[in-house]
């Protein structure tokens, strides 16, 4: 059983965020959120929010699932629309930038067993 949550139009860099996903993937989800506790970036917070609903997510699907042995199965962060916008340059002149969203995607589930051999 797998389980997930999503946070769209994050106001960060995917590439940043990507940083911080890459952490908790495959983790037990209370390692997960202790990970988060102590990664000092600002994207932490939010994906350990994501993380938590996800955990909700999970209690509320089914009654009888122990929310100690749930694992991150899927973690990435996809991106989102830009913002474009301009800055003032030299000369009257104008210079463009992009503000870069993200949609961060969790989701936990119970591990399986994996293959012979593994």
């Amino acid at each position: 059983m797998e389980v997930k949550a999503e946070a769209r139009y994050v106001r960060v860099s995917p590439q940043k965020a990507r940083l911080v996903i890459d952490q908790i993937r495959g983790r037990k989800a209370g390692d997960a959120i202790t990970i988060l506790r102590t990664t000092n970036k600002r994207v932490a917070p939010v994906i350990e929010k994501v993380l938590r609903s996800a955990i909700a997510n999970a209690e509320n699907r089914t009654s009888d699932l122990d929310v100690d042995t749930l694992v991150v199965t899927r973690a990435h962060v996809n991106e989102g629309p830009r913002l474009k916008r301009i800055r003032p340059a030299p000369m009257g002149r104008a210079y463009r930038y992009q503000r870069r969203m993200s949609h961060i995607v969790v989701a936990v589930g119970t591990p399986e067993e994996g293959p012979e051999g593994e």
